[in-house]
């Protein structure tokens, strides 16, 4: 069972690799949900870690259907990334109806060439799972990551279990959104083939005054703490996740 941690920082992105997670998924714009992250942030993330490194390439934070300019921002990244050396990319285009957009979706992927491709969570915001796991087939990606349509990807599970029958190894189905030791062994047991978290708990920033009734970013993220990914949390689930594929 691969096990990717969702990561904004250098601290993170240790930790899971200290935790035994298979893969990182980096990120900018915590407050929007993940973007893209910085060329400096890739850098030094590559050269600090060995496992598989996928980029979120996603200009900004709102819906998933992009003009023509967003577009060409996205193909700029994937070339970052890729001359920065990650693994992999992660994206998804929508049309207005919330359908896969295959087109565009597709040139994007095809851009990342020799690049991996996961589609991420775009694909929750769907309105028929069926046909989107076959669009997202058709543009040439190689995972998609889903909390099967719900907030959580334990509420999720029975989709979950579908969409792993349906994909039939054509593509690999991961599992994400409220992923934890609690609910691993659960969603290991519906057959995905990974299990996506960020293993988040805060920590006291370093700054220690700030005035009241001032914020960067509103109320969220809180700019008293410092979010990071807890490698306890992720070996809890590389643990439980791996006991249970064996059981089963």
């Amino acid at each position: 069972m691969d096990i990717e941690v969702c990561a904004y920082s250098l601290e993170s992105c240790l930790n899971a690799q200290q935790a035994g997670a298979r893969r990182i998924e980096l990120c900018g714009g915590l407050g929007e949900g993940g973007t893209t992250p910085s060329a400096g942030l890739i850098e030094v993330v590559r050269e600090a870690v060995q496992i598989d490194l996928y980029v979120m390439i996603r200009p900004r934070g709102g819906d998933f259907v992009y003009d023509e300019y967003e577009l060409d921002t996205m193909r700029r990244d994937i070339d970052i990334a890729r001359r920065l050396g990650a693994d992999g990319v992660v994206l998804g285009v929508l049309l207005p109806t919330g359908q896969v957009d295959v087109a565009r979706t597709r040139q994007l992927v095809h851009h990342a060439a020799s690049l991996g491709v996961t589609f991420h969570r775009a694909f929750d915001l769907t309105p028929d799972p069926v046909q989107a796991l076959e669009d997202v087939i058709a543009t040439g990606a190689e995972r998609i990551l889903t909390s099967g349509l719900k907030p959580t990807a334990i509420q999720g599970a029975e989709l979950l279990a579908k969409l792993v029958r349906q994909a039939n190894k054509r593509i690999e189905i991961m599992a994400g959104s409220g992923v934890s030791a609690d609910s691993a062994p659960a969603l290991t047991a519906t057959g995905v083939h990974a299990l996506h978290l960020t293993g988040k708990a805060f920590r006291p920033g370093r700054q220690t005054y700030f005035p009241a009734g001032i914020s960067m970013a509103g109320e969220i993220p809180d700019e008293r703490s410092v979010l990071y990914s807890d490698p306890d949390r992720i070996a809890a689930v590389v643990r439980l996740a791996n006991h249970e594929e064996k059981s089963v």
